[in-house]
């Protein structure tokens, strides 16, 4: 009687654990109200309505589960199936050409960093993660950097002495130290608690990740520097995508694409909608340099294409400011 129950009940166990979904843990390392976070959620929609339910995606958002650093290990060890960082992170997996998007003033605007990742240089870029067994799918924006500080940044003397957040860049720890600043590599996650404790000064972000990060109610300075693009990499661990089933990956691919689309199209609104709040609040001193000023920024930046070209490709620069030489089409 036992062994005929179980005979019947095997079936209908093994039908039950066919019909479990697939599960793509997306982590992020940024506040769910950004355009990044804004994004994750809808490529969950997209991904679960047009798999039929057959994939299931948990968003972790604002380094839940895993810091900057660690969570590029945590997909590479299959920990994790999504994320979406920063491209200044990339460079220990697909080469330091990666780190030629945080060359200051490289990008006239978000058209230009479009016109670069949708083209053959992206497509190039992306590739080369697949030797570190990460699959690129796509980029995302962010949009243009901006100082921030518990002290006015109108000229780059203003920087001397200063503890500035950057991320884990060669070219950005140039930057900080071309302008006089003592440059600090950490989460972003940690930033907060580093300017309560004073062991920061400032940072450069986006408006958006700024205020988003409640940095606000501890700087006291905003400049409008614009002078370098955030961009993100919407990457997988290769080997989880290669095994799901082709018409799956296909429904998925189709879901990041319309992802894609509507992230890129609220990025620079949501920057904009950030600034709006942070004048409205009054917490910050919003500062926009005259163009005399910015000249002098991009002098004082100069140094930064001289010494990353000892480790990114100079012909890879080349290929991208011709890419501004004339108009870009907006």
């Amino acid at each position: 009687m036992a062994l005929a129950l179980a005979a019947t009940l095997l079936p209908t166990a093994q039908a039950a654990q066919a019909a479990q979904p697939i599960v793509i843990q997306f982590s992020h390392v940024v506040a769910a109200d950004t355009a990044k976070g804004k994004a994750a959620l809808r490529f969950k929609e997209l991904a679960e309505a047009r798999t039929g339910g057959k994939v299931r995606v948990e968003i972790y958002p604002n380094s839940q589960l895993y810091k900057d650093r660690e969570e590029l290990d945590a997909l590479r060890l299959g920990a994790v199936q999504m994320l979406a960082p920063s491209l200044s992170k990339l460079a220990g997996l697909g080469g330091a050409d990666f780190e030629v998007f945080d060359l200051p003033f490289l990008f006239q605007d978000h058209a230009m960093f479009r016109k670069v990742v949708d083209g053959h240089i992206g497509k190039d870029l992306l590739q080369r993660l697949e030797h570190s067994g990460i699959k690129g799918l796509a980029f995302w924006d962010n949009g243009f950097k901006v100082f921030a500080a518990n002290r006015p940044l109108q000229s780059p003397a203003d920087f001397s002495g200063l503890k500035m957040r950057v991320q884990a860049s060669r070219v950005l720890v140039r930057q900080m130290q071309a302008l006089g600043s003592e440059p600090s590599v950490s989460p972003l996650i940690d930033v907060h608690e580093a300017l309560r404790s004073g062991a920061l000064d400032g940072e450069e972000n986006t408006p958006a990740n700024i205020y988003t990060q409640n940095n606000t109610a501890l700087e006291t300075y905003l400049t409008l520097s614009n002078h370098g693009y955030l961009g993100y990499a919407v990457i997988v661990n290769q080997q989880f995508w290669e095994r799901l089933p082709p018409t799956l990956r296909s429904q998925l691919e189709s879901a990041l694409r319309d992802t894609t689309l509507y992230e890129n199209s609220i990025a620079e609104a949501e920057n904009t909608r950030a600034l709006e709040r942070i004048h409205s609040e009054g917490k910050l001193h919003v500062y926009s340099p005259d163009a005399q000023e910015m000249q002098q920024w991009r002098s004082a930046l100069a140094p930064v294409y001289r010494a990353a070209q000892a480790w990114i490709n100079p012909g890879l620069i080349s290929a991208i400011q011709s890419l501004g030489a004339t108009p870009v089409q907006h």
